[in-house]
Order: C-alpha cells, then sequence, then structure tokens
C-alpha cells in the first residue's frame, strides 16, 4: 500500500501566498509519509483574468515549475500540480496543464485539459467561459508513479465517463481529479460524480478541490476526497478551508476486485 495526500485550497490573486500554502501542505504530506500529493486545479492562481499574463511570465522565468520541483526534491514526492497555465502556440491563452513531478524533480509527463468549462452556474459569478481564454488539449495521459498507473484528468472532464473509460483502457489504476469546482454545481453532483467514476472503472479517484470563498463572486465546494474501486469514500475534507485528506491506495486489493468483477471483459460495444 501507499499514502496519498490531496490538498485543499482556497487560491487567490496573489502567486507567492498560493505558493506558500503549496509549500506547508507538501511539507505536512511528508510528515505523514505520503508518497504522492495531489494539488488543485488553478492551485498557484485562481484568477481567470491574469491566466494569460502568469502564463507568459511562466514561459520565461517557470516560477511554479522549478517551485514545485525543488518541493519535489526537498521532500521526496511526487507531485501531481493539478493545472498551470502554460502558454498556446498563439500567445493569447493558455492550456490548463497538469504536471507530474517525480521525487528527484523532473517533470515527467503533461496532460492539457481537454473539456472546457462553458456553463452559465446559478451563483454570484453566474457565467463561466473557459474558452475565452483557454485552448483544450487533444490527448489523454496514464503515467506510472510509486502508488499505480495514474490517468490524468481536471475538473470539468469528470462529467464525461467516456474519458475515464479509455484511461481505464490505456491502463489506469488510479484516476486524478484537480478541480475548482463551484460550490452549486459541487454540492449537486460533486462526490456522486467521483463516485460514478471510481465504480465504472474499479480505479481509485484522488480528487483535490478548491474549497471555499475566493472573490465575492467566486465560492469553490471543496469536499477533496478519496474514493476506492468500490465507491466507497474512504477519506474527504468535509469543511472548507485549506488542509490534506490523507487515504492508502491498495493496488492488491483493486486487481482482486476486478478479478472478481471483470467489467472490461464483459463490456459489449453496441450499436448506439
Amino acid at each position: 500500500m501507499a499514502k496519498v495526500a490531496i490538498a485543499q485550497m482556497v487560491s487567490g490573486e496573489l502567486l507567492e501566498d498560493n505558493l506558500s500554502v503549496v509549500e506547508q501542505l507538501a511539507k505536512e504530506a511528508f510528515k505523514a509519509s505520503a508518497k504522492l500529493l495531489l494539488l488543485p486545479e488553478n492551485f498557484a492562481m485562481l484568477d481567470s483574468k491574469a491566466l494569460v499574463r502568469l502564463a507568459r511570465s511562466e514561459e520565461q522565468n517557470k516560477t511554479i515549475q522549478n517551485f514545485i520541483s525543488n518541493l519535489s526534491v526537498q521532500y521526496g514526492l511526487w507531485i501531481i500540480a493539478g493545472s498551470v497555465p502554460l502558454l498556446s502556440p498563439c500567445g493569447e491563452k493558455v492550456f490548463a496543464s497538469c504536471l507530474v513531478f517525480n521525487d528527484v524533480g523532473e517533470c515527467i509527463e503533461r496532460y492539457d485539459k481537454v473539456h472546457l468549462f462553458d456553463v452559465d452556474v446559478s451563483d454570484e459569478h453566474n457565467r463561466y467561459r473557459e474558452s475565452d481564454f483557454i485552448e483544450p488539449g487533444e490527448q489523454l495521459v496514464v503515467v506510472a508513479t510509486p502508488v499505480g498507473k495514474v490517468g490524468l484528468s481536471i475538473c470539468y472532464d469528470l462529467r464525461f465517463p467516456e474519458q475515464y473509460q479509455r484511461l481505464r483502457e490505456m491502463g489506469a489504476e488510479v484516476l486524478v481529479v484537480p478541480s475548482a469546482f463551484t460550490y452549486t454545481t459541487g454540492e449537486a453532483h460533486w462526490e456522486v460524480l467521483l463516485r460514478a467514476r471510481a465504480i465504472e472503472t474499479q480505479c481509485y479517484v484522488l480528487a483535490a478541490n478548491q474549497g471555499g470563498q475566493h472573490t465575492k463572486t467566486r465560492q469553490s465546494w471543496g469536499h477533496s476526497l478519496v474514493v476506492d474501486p468500490w465507491g466507497e469514500v474512504l477519506a474527504v475534507k468535509d469543511k472548507p478551508g485549506v488542509g490534506l485528506v490523507m487515504a492508502d491506495v491498495d493496488l492488491a486489493d483493486l486487481h482482486n476486485r476486478r478479478e472478481k468483477m471483470p467489467i472490461m471483459q464483459h463490456r459489449t460495444k453496441v450499436g448506439f
């Protein structure tokens, strides 16, 4: 078994403050003997209007990437950096990129968010249009880690089960969902979607969410959690604010469950 640490944050508009929180969470994960730390979406800055500016700075200085790399080395942690804005080729938009750092500080894999949150929500923010400043990715990614083969995804991807079925076909044993789910959509759907993805893929699901009041018009749901392949919630942060959720990933149990209920072998492609 391997212990994982799931970070919940309330990221704001100041990069330095947010990275300071990440450092404290990494230290706590290390003290708890975690092998892997998952950060939420937009951990470095939750400010849509500033993402392109931040990506341009990152292109030149790699401030965020170097920071996470150094933390990985300092604490001997694998860190999945929920999403980092990286400049798209046009220079006017970004990719929301989930970056995987090993415990010697190397960025070994990158996944660009495929499904963009262009939605009207009944909250104070009301209108969300990620496609105004984010380019969608096109490739799915599974990466080998000390806690298993990890399938990468980000936030709104969660509503598209075919993505997770494909990750399972690609060998995923663990699915990560770094997120910034709104309070309104999270209250309605967050846990049930995560449990559904775990059950239908027979994977562990690790979900790191933003959780709290960011601005007058932006509030996120929190409830960062870990779900096992049977759909049981192993751990959840049931209060808003910064903190870690810890759980063990047991691959022997996962493969035992898959052997007893071989749903991948039973799947039949039908004409609908």
